[in-house]
């Protein structure tokens, strides 16, 4: 790096950790505004609101990133542009690249920290807030509730695991006591006839129980009852007290997940999905693919930023830098209409999931390689 590359890489880190500080304090403000009361109403302390708060920092940053990076730029490179640095640089023989060189090789290095966020730290974050929400919403409620099962109660529940053949039905399944009560599962045959129908009044999951090391269900008070292939006629009945499934392996936290919105899964939880369902062929996956790879789409972010920026910001002498900024402001813009189109037709069936997650910002990349090109 010479003296030009430190010169533009030193005055957009500066503006760059001024609006990363300003940013995430204006979002944790809003945090507060919108959680406090509700947190205070749960009977959450201070190190409890100070830990979730805390928490939620990470969940957040990697969806402001990008954002930050498009803003910074516009300002130190509009700075640079009104004292007339640019035009000198550009005077001298310098092309866009050749200035701006040293912000795109810091634009790969934040993609780098985009992936590190997207398949790591934000992922825990979300889980982990979301989790803590969840244990104070249910102590409040166990303070006031009589019986714990009727605290953080999921009503109608089921399940279709078609790679093991079971089917589930769970009338209600409190996530506070971890209980199951009125469970119904059905075996079924390769071509999807009942075999074997397990009833229980109670049912538990209890991790590391199973075979080689996987959780397995534990029912209570229950029957088990045998039919006929052909007739569907009850051929025998037992009943029993307390009945180990070994072999029933399924995670509950993976049965709730369609009570969830995509946006507020962690990108572990949409891998789990993913895995689990795709071999069903899922309708509901749909969506749950296209936010999965929007979030690695995401990764991208920092040089979608940097080349609606770069053209705006360096524009020609005679133009108000205001214009340039109005105009990336603009594109940014158009960026999340079209996240919001693509992933309407991606749901839809009309495109890919790939290409619903994808198709925006490969479209953005390209519009500003276009505007990159027409300067002069």
């Amino acid at each position: 790096m010479n003296t030009i590359d430190r010169h533009i890489l030193r005055e957009w880190l500066a503006v760059f950790a001024l609006v990363l500080a300003a940013t995430v304090g204006l979002l944790l403000i809003q945090a507060m505004y919108s959680d406090f009361r509700d947190l205070q109403n749960m009977g959450a302390g201070v190190a409890d609101m100070a830990w979730y708060f805390i928490i939620t920092i990470p969940g957040f940053l990697s969806f402001v990133l990008p954002v930050i990076v498009l803003i910074s730029l516009l300002y130190a490179l509009g700075q640079l542009h009104r004292g007339n640095e640019i035009t000198a640089m550009r005077a001298a023989g310098l092309g866009v690249f050749r200035i701006t060189r040293s912000i795109w090789l810091a634009g790969v290095a934040l993609c780098g920290v985009m992936w590190v966020l997207n398949a790591g730290v934000a992922p825990r974050s979300v889980e982990a807030s979301r989790a803590l929400l969840e244990q104070m919403g249910f102590r409040r409620e166990a303070a006031q509730a009589q019986d714990a099962s009727a605290v953080g109660v999921t009503r109608t529940v089921t399940f279709d695991n078609q790679r093991e053949g079971r089917l589930w039905f769970i009338n209600r399944y409190s996530r506070f006591a971890r209980r199951a009560y009125g469970v119904s599962v059905s075996e079924l045959t390769l071509g999807r006839r009942e075999k074997i129908r397990f009833y229980a009044e109670e049912a538990y999951y209890e991790p590391g129980r199973g075979g080689a090391g996987r959780g397995c269900w534990v029912f209570l008070r229950g029957r088990e009852t045998w039919f006929d292939l052909e007739s569907g006629h009850e051929t025998r009945v037992v009943n029993f007290d307390e009945r180990v499934m070994s072999y029933y392996d399924e995670d509950p936290a993976l049965m709730l997940v369609f009570d969830v919105k995509p946006g507020d899964l962690s990108f572990f939880e949409l891998r789990r999905i993913i895995r689990h369902f795709r071999i069903d062929d899922n309708p509901k996956l749909t969506i749950y693919l296209i936010r999965y790879y929007e979030v690695l789409a995401s990764t991208l972010g920092p040089l979608i930023a940097i080349a609606i920026a770069i053209p705006f910001a360096m524009s020609g002498v005679r133009v108000n830098p205001a214009v340039g900024v109005s105009k990336s402001l603009g594109l940014f813009l158009l960026y999340f209409v079209l996240m919001k189109l693509a992933t309407a037709l991606g749901v839809r069936g009309t495109l890919d999931p790939l290409a619903a997650a994808c198709a925006p910002g490969v479209a953005m990349l390209l519009i500003g390689a276009w505007f990159s090109a027409r300067m002069r």
